[in-house]
């Protein structure tokens, strides 16, 4: 059961009368790398299968799908991303085409919210396609506790990663942190 909500000014639209779906360009929420709950990530998986060529058919690249519980509510979250970037017409012909697959496929039994975003200026980086894309960009790295040196986290340029750990150059000396350790990479965006 998807909520009904009207128009609302500035972020997003409703175009059914039956999905919310926020257009937040250039925003994006804090995710964690690790979410715990498989029922959510085996949800994402199927979204994610189900939308991906019908969003780059119509132009754009799936950069990722989140569905996550904030409060009482669920959100189904679809960023996309294109070479010109994107902005509330591009997040509104999506959310267009994708309204009836998500509503056909019925993968979600809990009500939610539909937001179909970008990933902003300052992505998560969560999948190793997101790592590679990255690779000599400038990257804040937070641990899900203190290390061995005391630090949460971590500021340096992404030089190489594996399954196991992200190389990071930090004042010219390369460190490694283990992936298992990692809350969340995000690129930076020097204001």
């Amino acid at each position: 059961m998807i909520k009904k909500l009207a128009f609302i000014p500035k972020i997003g639209y409703n175009n059914k009368g039956n999905v919310r779906a926020l257009a937040r360009v250039g925003t994006n929420p804090t995710l964690d790398w690790y979410k715990g709950v498989k029922n959510l990530s085996k949800i994402e998986e199927k979204v994610e299968s189900l939308i991906k060529d019908k969003i780059e058919n119509i132009g754009y690249e799936l950069y990722d799908v989140e569905y996550v519980k904030e409060g009482k509510d669920y959100y189904l979250r679809i960023f996309i991303d294109s070479p010109n970037g994107i902005d509330l017409n591009d997040c509104e012909k999506v959310n267009n085409e994708i309204t009836d697959l998500l509503d056909e496929a019925d993968y979600i039994k809990d009500a939610y919210f539909l937001e179909v975003s970008s990933p902003g200026i300052e992505r998560v980086l969560k999948k190793d396609k997101h790592l590679q894309a990255n690779i000599g960009t400038e990257v804040n790295v937070k641990l899900f506790k203190k290390d061995e040196l005391g630090k949460k986290e971590y500021k340096g340029i992404l030089k190489d990663f594996d399954k196991e750990k992200i190389v990071l150059e930090i004042e010219e000396k390369n460190i490694e942190i283990e992936r298992k350790n990692i809350s969340q990479i995000k690129t930076v965006y020097n204001w």
